[in-house]
């Protein structure tokens, strides 16, 4: 008993000291906890090469096998801007590269500026503080993942800077908030998920907080690297470590699925479309 009460005496002075130690300012400075990891472009091309024609479905019955039941399915509100029930381009699976907006503190500037004195403004609002640093760490394959201001009325996104995104290798983008110029963006058919519609641009409303960190967006931790899969069913994030053998298990889920839904086709005198070949 007396060793039993030293040991409890000593453990209550280590916890009183910790919590009295003062912090440096390195710090205060704050700190990130979970690392960035780094992922080859072979390496992302190979994880992808395994998810082809996989669906939201498929790949969550996947997880399952895993034991992440319930893990990175993102809010039902996230959902595709449009849809092509045909050939299904909405669709994609790609390899995150994150970014993180947040609500601004700062003043919209005065009434009264001449078009080009306000313009100047915008333009250093855009380069200085809600710039895209995201875009020099595109390539092909990679799923955009946006954590947005979630009650700024703002699109981050439009028609211009998403087919740009597209035109360095970007095969889909997903918002936690909002989009702008979505009817352009539907008629490009760029695949994109969101919660709502926003009309606002960046400057007076949002700034770039930090890039490729860890996010959550509709509810599901995003670490870059990990693999975004999105289709009518929704978004689901799928954690680098277990992507292999979430895919394989999916695999085999579609395929029996598949067989079964050609009998059907067949005995009701279906033909076969995109989703039974």
């Amino acid at each position: 008993m007396a060793l039993v009460a030293m040991f409890l005496a000593l453990s209550a002075r280590i916890v009183r000291a910790a919590e009295t130690k003062s912090p440096s300012t390195n710090d205060r400075a704050g700190k990130n906890f979970i690392a960035t990891r780094v992922f080859s472009a072979e390496d992302d091309a190979r994880v992808l090469k395994a998810f082809e024609g996989l669906r939201v479905a498929d790949v969550t019955d996947g997880m399952d096998f895993v034991g992440l039941k319930n893990i990175g399915l993102m809010d039902p509100e996230i959902r595709p801007l449009w849809k092509d029930t045909k050939a299904y381009k909405h669709r994609f699976v790609g390899i995150a590269v994150t970014v993180r907006y947040v609500p601004t503190q700062r003043a919209a500037p005065p009434a009264g500026l001449t078009y080009e004195e306000f313009r100047a403004r915008e333009s250093r609002w855009y380069r200085d503080l809600s710039s895209e640093p995201f875009a020099a760490l595109i390539r092909p394959g990679t799923a955009i993942v946006i954590d947005e201001a979630p009650d700024a009325d703002v699109g981050s996104i439009g028609s211009n800077n998403i087919m740009g995104w597209k035109l360095r290798g970007a095969v889909g983008v997903v918002t936690g908030a909002t989009a702008r110029d979505t009817d352009e963006v539907t008629t490009e058919e760029m695949p994109l998920y969101l919660r709502k519609v926003g009309r606002g641009i960046r400057p007076w409303r949002n700034e770039v907080e930090s890039v490729n960190r860890p996010v959550v967006v509709g509810g599901a931790l995003v670490n870059p690297g990990d693999v975004i899969v999105a289709d009518g069913d929704g978004v689901i994030v799928v954690p680098r470590d277990v992507a292999v053998p979430v895919a394989e298990f999916a695999h085999k889920i579609i395929a029996a699925d598949k067989v079964g839904r050609r009998e059907l086709y067949k005995k009701l005198g279906l033909p076969e479309d995109a989703s039974v070949r």
